[in-house]
């Protein structure tokens, strides 16, 4: 799937010009020739320029083509699946872990997408779990990052 560049660069516009408008809000430091919106409001420049760039780039080289291009990818229907489980894990990301927990979700969320790309179930069952929980001891006890425990009572 493609999409023109001067799609991409509209949305940086966009993007760089609302940096742009929010850090005309940060306070001013008394005495200092630059504040904190300097570093953001540089950035955000640079990306409005590169953006406009890359409209004009994909203005240009459109020449009667379309603005999207549909991959390859999207005529086949195990792929079509494998993005949709993907896209439907991560939403069931979004709104489950708080309730359910992190390893609760993350076993499921594994499980499906190995699923969706052929896994077989008893790899893509062990593999989620030892991966989900190597994820869950790393955050907690090396990054000190609590994430959710959910319906699982706290084990440590």
């Amino acid at each position: 799937m493609k999409l023109n560049d001067a799609i991409f660069g509209a949305i940086f516009l966009a993007l760089s010009l609302l940096v742009l408008w929010s850090v005309q809000s940060y306070p001013k430091i008394p005495g200092q020739n630059i504040g904190p919106a300097a570093f953001p409001g540089v950035a955000a420049a640079i990306l409005a320029f590169c953006s406009v760039l890359l409209i004009v780039q994909g203005v240009r080289g459109r020449q009667g083509g379309t603005w999207f291009e549909r991959g390859t990818w999207t005529r086949h229907p195990r792929q079509l699946v494998a993005f949709a489980t993907t896209v439907g894990a991560l939403a069931l990301y979004v709104v489950a872990s708080a309730k359910l927990g992190f390893l609760v979700t993350g076993v499921v969320m594994l499980v499906s997408l190995m699923l969706a790309l052929q896994v077989r179930p008893r790899i893509a069952l062990l593999v989620a779990v030892v991966a989900t929980v190597s994820i869950h001891l790393a955050f907690y006890k090396g990054l000190r990052v609590p994430l959710p425990w959910g319906v699982l009572p706290v084990l440590y």
